[in-house]
C-alpha cells in the first residue's frame, strides 16, 4: 500500500511531522511559516496538493485554499488547522467535494484572545503607554492630559461603560464573564446565538446599529465570512460615539482599514486597539503604524503565551490528521453538514 500523502503547507512543530511520519505518512513541506505565513504561490500550492489525502498547516496568508487546489487530488479526506481560523479555506466547496475541515479552538488558544483583548482595552483607557512615556521622558510628574478612563459602575452614582460585543461565541462569552464584575452594561449583536444563551451570560441582545450607537467600547470576536467583511465601514462608523473606541481581535478584513483610517484623522472616534489587519504580515507603510497613541497595534499574537498559543492546536490538528487516515470521524469538525458524504467516501477506510 502507497504512503499517504500529506501536505504540510505551513508546518506547525517538528512533533507533529514527526508523529505523522511515524504513522507511515509521507510529508510534503509547504514554505509557510508562523513567522511568515506568506507561503508558496497558488500555482506552486495547486501542484503540492496533487494526489494529496491530506492538507494541514497553521495560518497562510499568500494562497488560498480554493477549489483547484482540493480538486488537485480525488483522495484528498481532511484539510486540517492547527489554529482556530479557517478564513484561507473555501469551505463550502470543501462541503461541496466532500472533504471535512477541522480546525482547533482550544481554549488555550481563544482564552488568550480574551485577555489581550482586556490588555488593549485597559492600555487604551487608562492611557498606561502614555503615562509609561511621559515619565521616562523626564517631562515631569503627574499631566492632566494623562487622566484615564473608568470603565465600571460606581456607587457614586457613576454608571460606568457600555460595552458591546460583536460575536457572542467561545471569546465574546468569556470576554462578558470578565468584564461582569466589574459593573458594566453589557450588550452584543450575534444573530446565530440563543437568547438562552444572551441571559445566561447577563448579556443584552441588541441589534448591530444599536449596539454601534450605544457602546463606549465595541470589541470585535467573529469569524470572517462574506456577511462579517467589513462589516465596519464608513456607514457603521458613522453611527458610532465620536469617544467610543474600538478593539479587533477577530480578523482584519472584518473592519474595512481605509474608512477606519478616515475615520481617525476625522476625530470620528477615539481610538482603535487591534491585533489584525486587512493584509498580514502588515505592510510597513499602513498608516495606521504611523499614528498616535489612539491607534494601538500588534502583530497577530493575541493568543500568543507560553504553553499555550497554538501549541495545544498543533496537538488538536494532528490528532484529526490521524483519525481521518484511519477512516474515523475527525473530533474537531467545522463543517459538520458534509459528514454524511464523507462518511461514504472513506469511513473505515485506512490508509495508515
Amino acid at each position: 500500500m502507497d504512503k499517504p500523502k500529506v501536505v504540510v503547507f505551513a508546518p506547525g512543530s517538528q512533533e507533529s511531522l514527526d508523529e505523522m511520519e511515524a504513522a507511515g505518512c509521507e510529508l510534503v513541506l509547504g514554505s509557510a511559516t508562523w513567522s511568515d505565513p506568506t507561503g508558496d504561490s497558488q500555482e506552486d500550492f495547486v501542484k503540492m496538493a496533487a494526489h494529496a489525502d491530506v492538507l494541514v498547516g497553521t495560518s497562510i496568508k499568500g494562497t488560498r485554499i480554493n477549489k483547484d487546489a482540493m480538486m488537485a487530488s480525488e483522495n484528498l479526506r481532511i484539510i486540517a488547522k492547527y489554529t482556530v481560523g479557517v478564513d484561507e479555506i473555501d469551505v463550502e466547496e470543501a462541503t461541496e467535494l466532500g472533504i471535512v475541515v477541522s480546525h482547533a479552538p482550544t481554549e488555550a488558544n481563544w482564552g488568550g484572545v480574551v485577555e489581550s483583548t482586556m490588555t488593549m482595552m485597559l492600555t487604551l483607557l487608562k492611557k498606561t503607554r502614555e503615562r509609561d512615556a511621559y515619565l521616562k521622558a523626564g517631562k515631569g510628574w503627574r499631566d492632566p492630559a494623562l487622566t484615564g478612563y473608568y470603565i465600571g459602575q460606581r456607587e457614586d452614582g457613576y454608571e460606568g461603560m457600555t460595552i458591546g460585543i460583536v460575536g457572542l461565541g467561545r471569546i465574546g462569552s468569556r470576554y462578558s464573564e470578565f468584564m461582569k464584575p466589574w459593573k458594566v452594561r453589557l450588550i452584543a449583536y450575534d444573530p446565530y446565538v440563543a437568547d438562552e444563551r444572551f441571559a445566561e451570560l447577563g448579556v443584552e441582545k441588541v441589534d448591530y446599529d444599536t449596539l454601534l450607537r450605544e457602546s463606549d467600547i465595541v470589541s470585535f470576536h467573529v469569524i470572517l465570512t462574506k456577511e462579517t467583511h467589513h462589516m465596519l465601514s464608513e456607514r457603521e462608523l458613522g453611527l458610532m460615539k465620536p469617544s467610543a473606541v474600538i478593539i479587533n481581535t477577530s480578523r482584519g478584513p472584518v473592519i474595512d482599514e481605509k474608512s477606519l483610517i478616515k475615520a481617525l484623522q476625522n476625530e470620528q472616534i477615539a481610538g482603535v486597539a487591534m491585533d489584525v489587519f486587512e493584509h498580514e504580515p502588515v505592510e510597513l507603510d499602513n498608516p495606521l503604524l504611523k499614528m498616535d497613541d489612539r491607534v494601538f497595534v500588534t502583530p497577530h499574537m493575541a493568543a500568543n503565551n507560553h504553553g499555550a498559543g497554538i501549541g495545544p492546536g498543533i496537538v488538536w490538528g494532528t490528532a484529526d490528521v490521524l483519525h481521518a487516515l484511519r477512516g474515523e470521524v475527525p473530533e474537531h469538525v467545522f463543517n459538520p453538514e458534509v459528514l454524511p458524504r464523507w462518511k461514504e467516501r472513506f469511513e473505515g477506510r485506512s490508509l495508515i
